[in-house]
């Protein structure tokens, strides 16, 4: 019933479609989710998420995942991150992805909904050291669209494999375009 109604309410009443999520298959990966550029994104995300049926997740501070918020933050995905023993961020990612049999991180590598001139690069290196693809996904406000790509494993080079997602987000649009990372 509820994935009914989000798909009611993201095809027809917002008039958005969601293509190229044949890869449902990869049960461990990071999503490269672009641009990130309005707070309206958390919903296009969750809307995605329930029409998919796919689990999607997120991490945050294991502060957050604490009552009374901590059952709401795990069922939309949340897993919390716990940074104690010395593990910096990704090592502490990589992790979660060894412990679970399916996950997947979704990242906004823009860091915040601001303008920006860099994308973070933790995303890339997370999949590096997780051993999983980076599968490219744009929330494309122009055209109405999220569009998820071809899972890519990364092969160390990051300037190189930038280039390969380059291609993908070209012509996308984030809700304030101005805000998005312009490759």
């Amino acid at each position: 019933m509820k994935k009914l109604l989000y798909k009611f309410i993201f095809f027809r009443l917002m008039g958005w479609k969601i293509v190229g999520m044949e890869n449902a298959e990869v049960k461990k990966c990071v999503l490269m989710v672009m641009p990130h550029t309005s707070n309206h994104d958390f919903y296009i995300g969750l809307l995605t998420r329930g029409i998919s049926g796919l689990q999607m997740n997120w991490v945050g501070k294991k502060e957050l995942f604490k009552f009374p918020f901590g059952y709401y933050f795990r069922n939309v995905g949340g897993e919390p991150l716990d940074r104690s023993g010395g593990l910096n961020k990704v090592d502490s990612i990589a992790a979660i992805f060894d412990r679970k049999e399916v996950f997947r991180l979704a990242v906004a590598p823009e860091g915040t909904r601001k303008e920006v001139k860099e994308i973070k690069t933790g995303f890339y290196f997370i999949a590096l050291k997780a051993n999983v693809p980076i599968v490219p996904v744009a929330f494309d406000w122009g055209k109405k669209e999220v569009k998820f790509g071809m899972p890519f494993f990364p092969t160390g080079n990051y300037d190189a494999d930038i280039k390969i997602f380059k291609e993908f987000y070209k012509g996308v649009l984030g809700k304030i375009p101005k805000n998005g990372f312009q490759f």
